[in-house]
């Protein structure tokens, strides 16, 4: 399966994990390319003015994986521009994590989860996977049980 990675990271914190997932995927036999949301200008914090450098072609993948990390209690203003700009992801498989300092859910990753998901949702898209990863104690194990999880979703 063709599945493309889509990530904003602004510390590369996220774009490890997207990282882990496309070794997991590609050794069990996918296509995986991780393809990065990157902002022109990297202090915009208004996701209304945020302009995104190049948007990745989606039309290539079967699957995507969309990764970005918590800020101000929600998903990243980068990731909620581009999300604002999505095609459509009808007949697409699609799966998200987000990633976040603060150890509860509540601080911010439901509410981005919920985002995403919706989104996702009204493009069309199926979703069959999410996940939050707390930087907070056990962060490897973390990452490791989302790797696995989500290497089974396709």
């Amino acid at each position: 399966m063709k599945i493309g990675i889509i990530v904003h990271s602004q510390t590369d914190h996220t774009y490890s994990v997207a990282e882990k997932l496309k070794e997991k995927l590609s050794a069990a036999g996918h296509s995986v390319n991780i393809e990065r949301i990157t902002p022109v200008d990297s202090k915009q914090m208004d996701p209304k003015k945020v302009q995104i450098e190049k948007l990745p072609d989606l039309s290539a993948y079967e699957a995507l994986v969309f990764a970005a990390p918590v800020q101000a209690f929600n998903v990243s203003p980068v990731m909620k521009a581009y999300l604002g700009q999505l095609p459509s992801l009808s007949n697409k498989k699609v799966a998200c994590f987000v990633t976040k300092a603060l150890p509860l859910d509540s601080t911010g990753g439901n509410q981005a989860i919920s985002l995403m998901k919706s989104t996702f949702e009204s493009k069309g898209g199926t979703v069959i996977g999410t996940g939050i990863i707390h930087w907070s104690g056990g962060r490897e194990k973390k990452i490791a049980d989302l790797v696995e999880q989500f290497s089974k979703l396709f």
